[in-house]
């Protein structure tokens, strides 16, 4: 069963603690979406302003040209997880190695027009691949379906990673996602801007246990 995981993305730290406190009371893992305009046109809360409470499983998106400059911020915030894009000019083995020996778990990001067996080698050294397919730095976005398709793919070079799905995610497609084999679908703005954010991570969720794909 696919997990829902709600997104913060916001260079505004009032609303990015707002946003911890009020998710927390629904849900006990949230992605925190972190830019530093060198990888996006847009920049967000900086890791050093950040305070992650004990109590909730984090999944940090590192967008950004060079992950290897925060690695000490990381070390100190302690995520779950983070995820790196695979298109960046980094040492990224160097940063998974520094990673895992802090016992955090790692993924990559992969953007749209990014082939999974280009990045095969990295692929087989993390435990997460999140399909990008939505707006980079930026919620409510149109999604890219046709990015299911790199499921099969990435499943085929390591079996038994977790995948995960950014960008569009909405009560009108989340089943078909979770049936195309996503394990992990994280929302944005479908949460972030609903008038009940509770109710709306709850039917979400029910919308991904049903049986049977929308057409």
């Amino acid at each position: 069963m696919a997990t829902i995981v709600p997104t913060i993305t916001t260079a505004d730290i009032n609303e990015f603690n707002a946003n911890l406190e009020n998710f927390k009371t629904f849900t006990k893992r949230v992605q925190i979406d972190m830019s530093d305009g060198t990888f996006t046109p847009t920049q967000m809360v900086p890791l050093a302003n950040m305070t992650l409470p004990p109590d909730l499983k984090i999944d940090l998106h590192m967008m950004t040209a060079k992950p290897s400059q925060y690695l000490q911020n990381i070390l100190a915030l302690k995520p779950s997880m983070v995820i790196m894009h695979a298109e960046v000019d980094d040492d990224l083995p160097g940063v998974i190695q520094q990673l895992r020996a802090a016992n955090i778990r790692v993924g990559i990001a992969l953007l749209k027009g990014t082939f999974p067996r280009r990045v095969q080698a990295l692929i087989n050294s993390v435990d997460h691949v999140m399909i990008f397919a939505g707006t980079l730095g930026a919620q409510g976005g149109a999604i890219d379906m046709l990015q299911i398709e790199k499921i099969p793919l990435i499943k085929a070079i390591k079996p038994d990673l977790e995948i995960g799905w950014d960008g569009g995610a909405n009560l009108s497609n989340v089943r078909a996602l979770a049936h195309a084999g996503v394990d992990i679908i994280n929302v944005g703005s479908a949460i972030s801007k609903a008038a009940d954010r509770a109710a709306m991570y709850e039917s979400l969720v029910a919308e991904c246990e049903k049986k049977g794909v929308l057409i």
